[in-house]
């Protein structure tokens, strides 16, 4: 009994080594690694703008939006960034749960039947 539980496991270790070696996942691997450092760098630079304009010059986010008001342009523009966060991981997780998952289920599916052939 313990040989075919060895037997399965090694099996799967060669499915998941021919799946990982497959070019059509590694360039889905490659476009998907830089997707999310692509919408890093966009979150990274939305919060250091941010921060550098509330240490550089901070009476820009304490102007008021219209005369006299008390709501000022820094109420909006930190909602802004709040939103902006949440539609940029949104957009990433369709893609990734959409498109890529799609790309590897195809590379699954050719690998399993190569292996039966």
């Amino acid at each position: 009994m313990q040989y075919h539980i060895d037997t399965q496991l090694n099996d799967e270790q060669r499915l998941a080594e021919r799946i990982l070696n497959h070019p059509k996942f590694q360039t889905m691997a490659r476009q998907k690694a830089l997707l999310g450092w692509s919408f890093s760098v966009i979150m990274f630079l939305v919060y250091t703008g941010f921060i550098l304009i509330i240490g550089l010059k901070p009476e820009l986010f304490a102007t008021p939006v219209s005369q006299g008001g008390v709501t000022t342009w820094g109420i909006y523009i930190g909602l802004f960034i709040i939103v902006f966060s949440f539609v940029i991981t949104a957009v990433y997780v369709v893609i990734a749960n959409g498109r890529f998952e799609q790309m590897t289920q195809e590379v699954i599916g050719e690998v399993k039947e190569n292996n039966h052939e």
